[in-house]
């Protein structure tokens, strides 16, 4: 087990809604950026913590796509927060499932003793990437920012139990945003398809190649952790689509020890696996002893699946 406990946490999430037929979903508001809700949401969770930006060893961040593409999203949240402290600032990338990736990079630096306090900040803005042409993606996305401040644990048997994370490159495009960077820079675009620029995705092909390989893999996770769902208080999966029922059916997850909100709050890209585990920490659902489970699929095709005890 690697050493690391929640400190605190901070999220935003829009005053705007929408609906679709019984769906709802929050999209930022015009006169608000995508980095005043990761920067709001770190400060809540610093506040929570009842820390000060002194006290922060390293900030990741953890958005799939991030505010601009120079310098990363981290440090640029890190300069909202102080324009001194001594923390380290860089990015982690693996799209929906950034903040299980970072969460895994975290505890690593907390257990070799590299850092004491790590500040995770994960979020995006699809709202303003979606193509109203695309039905399926447009009324599914929704924004929010999350933020989570991680230490070593200050008692024994807590941490992450294990983690595993694969991805299957025959799906690499299955899901994906084109347009921005080196493959279609800006400078291009007068000249470029348009839609490089708003996310596309292959719902269906997606859907089939994760239920297709999502069963091993969490056959070898949970075999790897040395769990099995009695163990597990609570899965907090990412909030792919309304899908996401029948998949957690597929890999054996009880109805009563899971979170399945798409209906009320869509997928919130990587802000949506932290948004589920703070409301269910803060709804008291699941606290300190419980091991949940924080899992999901991205972009590439990839799966990740961490077990953390609080």
């Amino acid at each position: 087990m690697r050493s690391c406990e929640i400190a605190g946490w901070g999220s935003v999430l829009p005053s705007r809604t929408v609906r679709f037929g019984e769906s709802v979903r929050y999209r930022i508001e015009d006169d608000v950026s995508h980095l005043d809700m990761l920067a709001s949401a770190a400060l809540r969770a610093v506040d929570h913590a009842g820390l000060t930006t002194d006290d922060i060893d390293l900030v990741l961040g953890a958005s799939a796509a991030g505010v601009q593409p120079i310098p990363c999203t981290a440090a640029l949240v890190w300069e909202r927060l102080t324009s001194a402290g001594h923390a380290a600032a860089f990015d982690v990338n693996s799209t929906c499932t950034s903040f299980v990736t970072a969460l895994d990079i975290a505890s690593r630096y907390l257990e070799g003793g590299d850092h004491q306090t790590v500040l995770v900040v994960a979020g995006d803005v699809a709202s303003r990437f979606l193509n109203p042409r695309q039905q399926e993606s447009f009324e599914l996305f929704s924004d929010a920012a999350v933020a989570v401040v991680l230490r070593r644990a200050t008692v024994p048997d807590r941490g992450v139990v294990a983690s595993q994370q694969q991805t299957w490159p025959a799906h690499a495009h299955d899901t994906e945003l084109r347009g921005g960077l080196s493959h279609s820079p800006a400078q291009q675009y007068a000249g470029a398809d348009p839609a490089d620029y708003l996310f596309d995705m292959d719902g269906r092909r997606a859907l089939l190649g994760m239920m297709r390989v999502l069963p091993d893999f969490f056959e070898r996770f949970l075999r790897r952790a040395g769990l099995d769902h009695g163990d597990i208080a609570l899965w907090i999966p990412h909030q792919a689509s309304a899908a996401l029922g029948p998949m957690l059916d597929r890999i054996g997850v009880p109805e009563d020890r899971r979170v399945d909100e798409v209906e009320a709050f869509g997928n919130m890209v990587s802000a949506s696996v932290p948004f589920m585990l703070t409301r269910a920490l803060e709804s008291g659902r699941v606290g300190a002893g419980d091991t949940v489970v924080l899992c999901g699929t991205a972009a590439g095709l990839t799966a990740n699946a961490l077990a953390l005890r609080l």
